[in-house]
């Protein structure tokens, strides 16, 4: 959470006037809870912004380029069957038990 440019400009000046929070928030009529909070927030959004954060790359996923090439299966009765090159191995099994 970013704080607004007015709380900022207080907490800066709090820190450069010396005082205490308690007698920056009397002079400048703040409620030192809220002011408290404030501080919080900003100390905490500042030792963010020193983290690195992982950056997102842009990435273009491509469908894979099927491939032209074929399987053919040829049976005893001359029946053939065409198949592309790149059928699972474990698939193909199957299909041969199933044939024989």
């Amino acid at each position: 959470m970013v704080l607004a440019l007015y709380k900022q400009n207080h907490i800066e000046a709090w820190q450069a006037s010396g005082l205490s929070q308690r007698d920056y928030c009397r002079q400048h009529g703040l409620n030192a809870k809220t002011f408290g909070n404030w501080l919080r927030i900003y100390r905490n959004s500042r030792m963010n912004a020193k983290v690195k954060v992982p950056m997102l790359i842009p990435v273009t996923i491509k469908p894979e380029v099927s491939s032209t090439e074929s399987l053919y299966l040829r049976g005893s009765n001359g029946h053939t069957l065409q198949l592309p090159a790149n059928v699972s191995p474990q698939w193909l099994g199957e299909l041969l038990k199933c044939l024989d």
